[in-house]
Order: C-alpha cells, then structure tokens, then sequence
C-alpha cells in the first residue's frame, strides 16, 4: 500500500492503481462516463475525469495516471471544473434531451454529472445536432439510439472482456460517430446470451429488441 493526498484528505491505496479508481474506492466522486473498472487499457475519450496533480503542469484524466507515492491531487479546482463543463456540453449538444421519456431517467449518470457540475441539461452555448436515423435497427438482438449515445465507449470495452473480441465498434467520424456491429451476424447469439453492453450502457443508448423504448 502506498499513500496520497487528495483534496487534503490521506488515503492509502493499492500500487499500480489508476488515479480515478483510487479515488472512487475511497468515495470520492470524479465525473465519467467511458471509465470500465476490468478494462485492460482506459478510453480517455469522455474527458471528464480532469484533476489536478501537484508537479504537472496541466490537469491530467485521472483514468490514465498511475498513483505513487505521496501524490498530491486536486479534483475541485477551476481548471478542472471548467474543462469538466466544456467536456459535458460537448456531449449535450449531440443529445437527445428527452429525460421525461427516456428509459435512465432518474438512473442516468449524464444527470447525475450534470447535477454535480451544476450544469443545464441544454447544450447552451452549442447548436445541438442529431442523427439520422433515431433507431438503428439493423442487429438481429439490439436497438442502437444514437442520438442517446455518449460514444463513451463502454459497450465495445465490455464486450471484447466477454467474447475476446468486440462484436462493436466505433464507426465514422467526428459528429458523425457511432457505434456499429457493421451487419455481423455470427454474434447475435452470443449477444443474446450475453447483454453486458446493454448492461453497462449508462444512458439507454442499446436495448434488447422487445423491450420497451419511448
């Protein structure tokens, strides 16, 4: 075990511990969303988990940084707090904010990181855009929403852990970006069997066909 200061508070921690999972086995709370615990290597790709470290020169994703001994860490600070918002209205303004009927609400994290940013749900200052066509129904097993995907990228991270492949990957680019099973068809089974990206999907943006989705 080794020991770190963060926010004042010591806590003593496993080596060879990401940053962030040291401090959410110690409560304390960073915003993310592409962050999976049994994950082989972090996304870094939401942006979110921003915190200062005493000796860098800019805050870093906590999701990437291995703890040592005596670290000193920030998690509450203006440049954390600002790029955190900028991070999160980016993924707004490609979101259909439709809370009332969505199948997270009240069980969403994009709620509950905007809740403790202190951020609207709209997308303000940025035009929101939305993709055609709302449902992609071209797996045999699953609905796609794409315009409730915050391409965090847990699904694919969790289905290569279950299948040692991913069965999903990201697709096209920049605003355009999805997930896609590309037309497979030799996972769906296995898909149906399985359901982990359906499971770790944090804002309803993947669904078993069948069930219901407003």
């Amino acid at each position: 075990m080794i020991r770190i200061t963060v926010d004042d508070q010591n806590i003593a921690v496993q080596e060879n511990t990401t940053l962030l999972s040291a401090c959410l086995a110690n409560d304390i709370y960073i915003p993310r969303q592409c962050f999976v615990e049994a994950g082989d290597q972090a996304a870094a790709s939401c942006r979110l988990c921003f915190v200062e470290v005493v000796g860098e020169e800019y805050p870093v994703t906590a999701c990437t940084v291995t703890v040592s001994d005596g670290m000193q860490v920030r998690t509450d600070t203006m440049a954390v707090r600002r790029l955190q918002r900028a991070g999160l209205r980016l993924l707004l303004s490609v979101h259909d904010i439709d809370c009332r009927n969505c199948p997270a609400n009240k069980q969403c994290e994009l709620q509950n990181i905007a809740r403790f940013l202190k951020v609207g749900l709209k997308a303000k200052p940025y035009e929101v855009t939305l993709k055609q066509p709302a449902v992609d129904t071209s797996h045999r097993q699953i609905d796609y929403y794409p315009n409730r995907c915050v391409l965090c990228g847990r699904c694919i991270a969790v289905c290569q852990n279950h299948n040692t492949q991913p069965f999903l990957a990201f697709a096209k680019r920049g605003f355009d970006t999805i997930i896609s099973s590309f037309g497979q068809e030799s996972e769906s089974d296995a898909c149906l069997d399985c359901q982990a990206c359906v499971a770790t999907c944090p804002v309803a943006a993947l669904a078993l066909k069948g069930q219901v989705q407003l």
